[in-house]
């Protein structure tokens, strides 16, 4: 007997696919099912789906990206700030110096 890879209104028998079968010799086609499980009978995913693994995947690389990005800018703005507040502190520091000595002059006039 051949099969002949037709198959038969699958949806009719449950998803089940029907094959005709035909001896060479007699010409009479056969009827027979093959059950399969139902883990056996996913088809591959469509094709739609891929392409939006396939966005999803460049989507989550760019948002990486990004992500890294922000990461440098935020460490370089806080090294700017921590310089910023070195020069401020030593600019206090001076002025407080200063302003002590001006204090000490003025006390030494009053006297």
């Amino acid at each position: 007997m051949a099969v002949t890879g037709d198959e038969t209104e699958s949806a009719a028998t449950g998803d089940i696919p029907a094959y005709q079968l035909r001896s060479p010799n007699s010409g009479l086609a056969h009827s027979i099912m093959m059950a399969a499980s139902p883990g056996n009978m996913q088809s591959p995913p469509p094709p739609h789906t891929e392409a939006i693994t396939l966005k999803r995947e460049v989507r989550l690389m760019k948002n990486r990206e990004a992500a890294r990005e922000c990461r440098r800018k935020k460490k370089e703005y806080v090294k700017c700030l921590e310089n910023r507040v070195a020069v401020l502190e030593n600019q206090n520091k001076t002025l407080i110096e200063e302003l002590k000595a001006l204090k000490d002059i003025y006390c030494h006039k009053a006297e």
